[in-house]
């Protein structure tokens, strides 16, 4: 019978190769930026990388009132996070949110001067921050 802790550490050991290699390496690369995107956004802006993606996404839709549900389609996170971060940045006036006069289900995101303001300010950083740890990821967090 082999040994079953052998086993355990030759798994652990041996590395992966076609497409879980590509997809360990992909989830590794995005861990390394996305923690890297979230302390220079955290430390220098005082915002976290939720909040900028739904303000990146509010600015590329250029649209003001933006439906929730269709932003939920257009960005990675999921309904109760994007619920979240969206809560977040009302809070601190970065965003506004309305009810949809002719379909009460539906809320309204609009992007507000003060956020407009947040995300210029924090948006050289996040380019930076994902063009140098995009070529070099790098350590995760």
């Amino acid at each position: 019978m082999s040994n079953p802790s052998a086993i355990e550490t030759a798994r652990r050991t041996v590395a992966p190769t076609g497409l879980v290699g590509e997809w360990r390496e992909l989830l590794d690369r995005h861990a390394a930026v996305s923690c890297a995107l979230e302390k220079a956004l955290q430390g220098q802006h005082q915002i976290g990388l939720s909040e900028f993606e739904t303000l990146d996404r509010l600015v590329d839709a250029n649209c003001g009132d933006y439906r929730m549900s269709d932003l939920a389609n257009d960005i990675y996170l999921s309904q109760s996070a994007l619920s979240r971060a969206v809560a977040r940045l009302e809070r601190d006036g970065l965003v506004s949110r309305t009810m949809c006069p002719e379909d009460r289900r539906a809320v309204f995101v609009c992007l507000t001067e003060k956020g407009r303001e947040v995300y210029e300010q924090a948006l050289p950083t996040h380019r930076a921050v994902l063009s140098d740890t995009w070529r070099s990821p790098g350590r995760k967090c």
